[in-house]
């Protein structure tokens, strides 16, 4: 009878490791996966708003500033659409417009003050949609990966009880099980972190611009009508 060379554990590759996974190990996988795409998702969407963002609101900060009034700002913000500025000039300019158009001239400036920080407060908040989503990803997906592993041991030791001698051959599946569900976990979790951290950070950088440009429009405002 010809010799067969029956393939181990320590033979099989990462493909076949993946392909010979039992349930509980593979459901983990399965959904740290599901999670890392869905935070890749967050990121590459995320990413173009910023870029887009970032571009209007320089655009349209020369515009501003070129203007001679607020009226023609508001003419030229009309191309700016996406510019979170553009955003907190429309809330500051239709105060302003119901003030002028009531009155003749600026009489209650805290009211264009508090128009402006709403429009800042509803962009950042627009800014910051999916945001959590990527700070659950990062801070969840160690612990679905570390159950992954915990999960791994205990078959490790079974299948150590079960040969009856200590063997690596015996404790291979799971630690293998264990180490990949800790690795996708770590996979999953480190660039939702990463991009959770960049994009706050960039989140700060507009709301700050938008802070020192509710100062800018209300001066404008100022030499425009008075008050």
């Amino acid at each position: 009878m010809p010799f067969v060379l029956v393939p181990t554990w320590l033979d099989l590759t990462m493909w076949d490791i993946i392909q010979n996974l039992r349930p509980v190990p593979l459901a983990v996988i399965v959904l740290l996966i599901l999670f890392s795409l869905f935070s890749w998702t967050i990121v590459f969407s995320k990413s173009s708003v910023f870029s887009r963002a970032r571009k209007d609101n320089r655009n349209f900060l020369r515009a501003f500033r070129k203007a001679d009034n607020l009226q023609a700002v508001a003419i030229a913000s009309e191309q700016f659409t996406s510019a979170p500025l553009v955003a907190v000039f429309d809330f500051g300019y239709s105060e302003v417009e119901r003030q002028v158009r009531q009155r003749g001239a600026l009489v209650n400036k805290p009211a264009i003050e508090r128009s402006l920080q709403l429009g800042i407060s509803e962009e950042v908040t627009k800014l910051e949609m999916n945001m959590s989503w990527l700070a659950t990803v990062a801070s969840v997906s160690p612990f679905i990966g570390l159950f992954g592993t915990v999960w791994g041991i205990i078959d490790a030791f079974q299948g150590l009880g079960n040969a009856g001698a200590a063997s690596l051959r015996a404790v291979a599946p799971g630690i293998s099980e264990a180490l990949i569900t800790t690795a996708i976990g770590l996979a999953a979790a480190i660039p939702a972190a990463i991009f959770y951290n960049v994009f706050g950070t960039r989140i700060k950088e507009i709301g700050a611009r938008m802070e020192d440009f509710a100062i800018e429009f209300q001066n404008l405002a100022e030499r425009d009508f008075g008050g």
